[in-house]
């Protein structure tokens, strides 16, 4: 089998899982793109309920919000053969009693992270889009202190916030973010995608 066939045979058995399924509001429904040409991953939080509904990733305001962070149009982040989106949840995890999204399910990406990213050796640079997603692969840590020395985590790793409504408060709190961070952020991007095609504007150099 080629590197093709195993990679969508891992998906097949991710969308037929029904591991969590006594325990999600609106039943299982895996959400996730991945392709063994991938070069930039996206590792987020978990599907938000239109994102269930829809099967597509990030097709929310959320969405919206991280693809001006990228400096990305919709056709372009959603060619999944050059873009991964592997949530840290599957699947939508239901609301907590403060009308937030609950935490992805426990487990969940510990089954199948670690199946589908050696299927994916393309991939220049993973974005860690939210706490979650970085607490999965970083370990326990502040988002905040994270994406503000987001240097320490090159070549391998970008954390950022997430990029809910809730982020807008944060972000005139932390105006550093869109100074600094989002230029290094878009430069990196460009640089791990560019050579794949893709018509970006040309990037900046990259200031430290």
């Amino acid at each position: 089998m080629s590197l093709a066939d195993d990679l969508a045979a891992v998906v097949a058995e991710a969308r037929a899982c029904t591991r969590c399924a006594a325990e999600l509001p609106l039943g299982p429904r895996p959400v996730l793109r991945v392709a063994p040409t991938a070069r930039l991953l996206i590792s987020s939080q978990a599907p938000s309920t239109r994102v269930h509904a829809t099967e597509t990733p990030f097709n929310d305001a959320s969405g919206d919000r991280l693809r001006s962070w990228l400096g990305l149009s919709a056709e372009e982040f959603y060619d999944a053969s050059r873009i991964a989106i592997l949530p840290v949840g599957l699947c939508y995890p239901g609301r907590l009693a403060n009308g937030g999204d609950a935490p992805p399910r426990p487990g969940c990406a510990a089954l199948w992270h670690p199946r589908l990213l050696p299927l994916m050796p393309e991939l220049r640079l993973t974005l860690l889009v939210g706490g979650y997603a970085q607490v999965y692969a970083l370990g326990p840590g502040r988002m905040t202190d994270r994406v503000q020395d987001y240097a320490a985590f090159l070549p391998r790793y970008f954390p950022l916030p997430h990029p809910s409504w809730r982020t807008t408060g944060w972000e005139r709190r932390n105006p550093w973010f869109g100074a600094k961070v989002l230029p290094a952020l878009r430069h990196l991007v460009r640089e791990s995608l560019g050579a794949s095609g893709f018509s970006l504007p040309a990037a900046r150099s990259r200031r430290r």
